[in-house]
């Protein structure tokens, strides 16, 4: 059997790579019959004129150019219709050679998935897998083979709006979910009909921008760029990814987009992608407005030279590229190499087969409404929600509960339950399509519940007109449900805030219905972590329900009833206020450490605040309770080329079934570089019924101990090593010391 399976996997194998060079001897030939002009229109990508997701660019010609060969690729294209109506247009073109047509497909397309961040919450790497395969289904359905995701920058500084499209502030847990969502997007492999491409954004270290801003400097280490900062994109590469995206930040005084150390040193050299690059929309033209080009054309010279293939709405390639090819400054090599990378593409989607494969008006009609589609956006929703507080078991309600007051700015929103960059679909009345937090507490109430409703007040101004309303209301109430929080665009590109705080006068009403002395549920609604510590100190309850999607409201009702039990652990720090921000788990010591939260004289402290964050890294409760016990090691004492089975017993200790997040953590205790306080290095989500117990292993291997050293090698050193296995960064249960060993 085992012969058998090697064969097998060989014939693959060599099939793959016969169908390849048959692909490019595709290419070579399409290429030789290329004017210098068509070329460069394969690395056009011009936007439609509507659904924008950037500053359009006017140009009445779209169509004509299109005619005439000159763009590869449309975004912002959405439905069978139009995107079959724009392929006619290139089926007119001298050599017939099909548009790609990409979208910001980036939690979900019709069927909404939570926000990125809140589906990281859930560090449950298979549904969020399965939520870029529904987004897949959708998208390629509607005539789309592209999406610009998964991004996958890691963020420490809540402050920058794009939070909310990634993974959080941790490498190792990133770098999974960059994986498992390529995989999602991407399925068994282009070219199947329910398949997009991947685009990796944005490359690189667009999260660490200064002060949190949009579009901002970055200014680090090779060894901070290389250790935290590059391996989810590696992750996703490994993953297959089809395509790359530069951001919009230079890196180190040098624009992404016309970095040659990223792009070709990096990515197309020392990594081997033979995919292609396409920049952030405009980014090559903004390369003059960084400083760094004097003008389009040689703007157009540097990136192209940098190694980025696609000219995303700037059209520095389209008016200067041939120029620069006829001056002799820009090789045909390298136009020709980019073209290559994108023709493999569209031949490995199928598109010179069947140009119109993906504008299926029937298939459409199918995968859109497909209700299982709903079922794993309302399962993701329940998984991505954080209880962060529930004194006196407050929760779960009892659905015997006589009266109960739903009150908030939040309540009754249906459209903004979608989040920042959720996909508009004009035919979709989203009032009748997506499930109102109101709505899904309706659906979960019996006939002898009363819910009473009232608003409050706005997200934002100070207006508190209505708190006489909400605090009569919350006084007839058995239990009062708060829902706040900041609007679902304040969170997302180019959405950065300087204050965090929960915007407006909305803690107040919380105040307010507070002193009415009756039990209060606060939800939270947002795209990054806030500061809310009134909140978080007085309310009984404290649910993170992020922005959720299209089963919002049905998902918080679960979690509100107990029908599911809460299992989200934070993928970000939440900081106590602004000014500890960036914060982070995985932190340097320093010469001077704070030894407690409240240690300030003489020590890497701020004298008017706790050291803490408010809630850790990994944190997050449940409706039951979890003992850690019996911590077993293999060994104390290993070689590299050894490995140290951990083992122990995990306990559902209450009274119902739960999901727990047990977090491995380790901390290099000494070396040639200063190492973090600990870090993330493996994780399981398991599930226990009331009463059981498992055994929970894991395994410590040469991968999970080593490092950059100061000459950039990924190496290990002779050492020791505390392991730590616990519920959150900061609430270790087990611990445990062992040597790492000179061969």
């Amino acid at each position: 059997m085992k012969k058998i399976t090697t064969f097998a996997l060989l014939m693959v194998s060599l099939f793959a790579t016969a169908q390849q060079q048959t692909i490019d001897q595709k290419v070579n030939d399409l290429l030789k019959k290329m004017t210098i002009e068509e070329k460069i229109g394969q690395l056009n990508q011009y936007t439609g004129d509507n659904q924008a997701t950037g500053p359009i660019t006017i140009n009445p010609n779209k169509q004509s150019e299109i005619k005439a060969g000159l763009v590869g690729s449309m975004l912002n294209i959405i439905g069978t219709k139009y995107t079959r109506q724009y392929q006619e247009l290139a089926m007119q073109s001298r050599l017939k050679i099909p548009l790609l047509f990409g979208q910001d497909v980036i939690h979900g397309y019709k069927t909404t998935f939570p926000l990125p961040l809140a589906e990281a919450a859930s560090w449950d790497l298979q549904a969020i897998e399965q939520g870029a395969r529904v987004a897949a289904e959708e998208a390629s359905a509607s005539g789309i083979h592209w999406t610009f995701a998964p991004m996958v920058d890691i963020s420490r500084d809540p402050r920058w709006g794009r939070v909310m499209e990634g993974a959080g502030e941790d490498t190792y847990l990133g770098s999974k979910i960059a994986y498992a969502r390529v995989k999602g997007f991407q399925g068994n492999k282009l070219g199947d009909l329910n398949s997009v491409m991947a685009c990796v954004k944005h490359f690189a270290a667009y999260g660490a921008g200064v002060g949190g801003r949009d579009y901002n400097s970055v200014d680090m280490s090779e060894r901070m760029l290389w250790e935290t900062y590059l391996p989810p994109f590696k992750a996703a590469l490994d993953a297959g990814a089809a395509t790359f995206m530069n951001s919009f930040n230079d890196l180190n005084g040098i624009p992404a987009t016309g970095n040659v150390h990223l792009q070709r040193d990096i990515l197309k050299g020392k990594w081997n992608f033979q995919g292609f690059v396409v920049s952030d929309w405009g980014s090559i033209g903004e390369m003059v407005a960084h400083g760094y080009s004097k003008d389009l054309k040689e703007a157009a010279y540097s990136a192209i030279t940098a190694g980025s293939d696609m000219d995303m709405e700037s059209n520095a390639y389209r008016y200067n590229l041939a120029e620069l090819v006829k001056e002799g400054r820009v090789s045909i090599d390298l136009v020709d190499d980019a073209v290559r990378r994108i023709l493999r593409k569209k031949f490995e989607l199928g598109l010179f087969d069947d140009p119109y494969r993906y504008s299926n008006d029937k298939r459409a009609e199918k995968v859109l409404g497909n209700p299982e589609n709903r079922k794993a956006a309302r399962e993701m929703a329940e998984k991505s929600i954080v209880l962060l507080k529930n004194e006196n078991q407050t929760l779960p309600l009892s659905k015997d509960t006589k009266t109960i007051a739903f009150i908030g700015p939040m309540v009754k929103e249906y459209k903004a339950n979608m989040g920042f960059w959720a996909v508009e679909l004009p035919e979709v009345n989203y009032d009748k399509w997506v499930v109102s937090q109101w709505d899904g507490l309706q659906n979960k109430v019996g006939k002898n519940t009363k819910l009473l409703y009232a608003k409050g007040c706005e997200v934002d101004g100070d207006n508190k007109d209505g708190f006489a309303e909400a605090v009569a209301v919350a006084k007839q109430a058995d239990v009062v449900i708060l829902s706040i929080g900041e609007r679902h665009n304040m969170s997302g590109e180019a959405k950065s805030r300087s204050d965090l705080h929960i915007p407006g006068v909305q803690e107040d009403l919380v105040k307010a219905v507070m002193a009415t002395g009756k039990p209060v549920v606060v939800l939270i609604n947002a795209g990054r972590p806030l500061v809310f510590n009134w909140t978080a100190d007085n309310a009984p309850a404290v649910v993170y329900t992020w922005w959720l999607g299209t089963e919002a409201g049905n998902a918080i009702a679960n979690v509100l009833f107990g029908d599911y039990n809460p299992s989200g652990k934070l993928p970000m720090t939440f900081p106590r206020e602004v000014g500890q921000v960036p914060i982070y788990y995985n932190h340097f010591s320093t010469g001077r450490p704070a030894k407690d939260e409240n240690a300030t004289n003489y020590v890497s402290a701020y004298i008017d605040l706790k050291n803490s964050p408010k809630f850790p890294f990994g944190y997050g409760l449940s409706y039951t309770k979890f003992n850690y016990s019996d911590l077993k090691l293999s060994s104390t004492k290993i070689k590299n080329n050894e490995t140290i089975k951990v083992s122990f017993t995990l306990s559902n200790v209450g009274k119902v079934a739960g999901e727990e997040v047990a977090q491995l953590y380790l901390k290099d205790k000494f070396g040639s570089v200063v190492r973090p306080v600990l870090e993330l290095r493996d994780f399981q989500k398991v599930k226990l019924n009331a009463g059981e117990s498992k055994t929970i292993e894991f395994t410590i291997d040469k991968e999970k101990l080593s490092f950059y050293n100061n000459k950039l090698e990924w190496t290990t050193e002779p050492g020791d090593f505390e392991l730590m296995i616990g519920s959150s960064s900061a609430d270790i249960k087990l611990r445990s010391d062992f040597e790492l060993l000179a061969n």
